[in-house]
């Protein structure tokens, strides 16, 4: 069983434009959509898309209207009560797949809300074999909030505690990487580099790797360091490899790099070998660039092409 957290769910409005944005215009709109989003809820679809057990742990209120589209994403979830709202998170994509996303700061959580959410984790942990940490913080959660997630499970389970993957940004992923040392991470080029103190925007796999060298294998087990349309790269501490997306037509980025992370884990669960995990990834991450609006792939949508690897030194 893969279980993941979303600490600031978000209901995702994607609308798709028949032209480029025209910043302070007035423009129709082709198509909109809702789905329930937040990281850890785009992990969770695709590996129940994959026909693997999955559990979503969230915060939400009783009377929120975030739960009509929970139900209808058919995740298996476990809602802790809280007095806020999830947010709303709007996404704008153009023809050419270039998405503009407003994202807002989700529902303040009280300290008891907080242990709530931590104590609800650890019990769904139990079991597990992957446990997803995904995504931003809400207002009144410190940033080592997912330090202490961590801490409790394996403080709790011991031996038995799940492999634990952490894909957060800024300073919630700092405090992992720092304090944590979670199995896996999976930032962006952009991320790494906040990570690092380095500017990696559009850099190139090799550059990264000597980057994501200096955290895996000691503060890290592995990084999966997604590199958008040049692909994306994979960091143990056996070795390190390169992958290229197949060709594809971006349809919109949301979700892409969530959606790689579950393809990484449904092969590790699977029993595949650190080269293959980066390939589903890549797979994964592709399709669901090719999607619209927040949908989570499922495996008759992954692209037909091949990834090629490159193993790194």
């Amino acid at each position: 069983m893969i279980v993941t957290l979303t600490a600031n769910p978000s209901l995702d409005r994607t609308i798709t434009l028949p032209a480029p944005l025209q910043v302070g215009d007035v423009q129709g709109a082709q198509s909109a959509r809702e789905d329930a989003g937040g990281k850890g809820i785009n992990v969770a679809r695709a590996v129940v898309a994959a026909g693997e057990p999955c559990v979503a742990v969230l915060p939400l209120a009783m009377d929120d209207p975030f739960d009509t589209a929970l139900r209808g994403s058919g995740l298996d979830a476990h809602r802790v009560p809280i007095a806020g709202h999830v947010r709303a998170n709007l996404a704008i994509t153009d023809p050419a797949g270039i998405t503009t996303k407003l994202n807002l700061p989700g529902a303040r959580l009280s300290p008891d809300e907080i242990s709530a959410v931590v104590d609800a984790t650890v019990t769904a942990a139990a079991g597990a074999r992957w446990l997803v940490l995904a995504g931003s913080l809400p207002p009144g959660v410190p940033d080592d909030f997912y330090v202490r997630v961590i801490e409790a499970v394996r403080a709790v389970h011991g031996a038995q505690a799940p492999l634990i993957a952490v894909d957060a940004s800024g300073p919630a992923l700092a405090a992992a990487v720092a304090h944590g040392h979670p199995d896996l991470i999976k930032p962006n080029d952009e991320e790494l580099g906040d990570l690092v103190g380095a500017d990696l925007t559009g850099a190139d796999a090799q550059t990264a790797l000597d980057v994501a060298r200096a955290l895996v294998p000691d503060r890290v087990g592995a990084a999966l360091v997604t590199l958008g349309a040049r692909g994306a790269l994979l960091v143990d501490a056996d070795g390190a490899w390169a992958a290229v997306p197949p060709p594809i037509r971006v349809v919109s980025t949301v979700g892409a790099g969530d959606s790689s992370l579950a393809g990484y884990v449904l092969a590790h669960v699977r029993g595949q070998q650190a080269d293959e995990r980066l390939r589903l990834a890549v797979h994964y991450g592709a399709a669901a660039a090719s999607l619209p609006g927040t949908q989570a792939p499922a495996p008759d949508d992954l692209p037909l092409g091949d990834v090629p690897l490159t193993r790194l030194t």
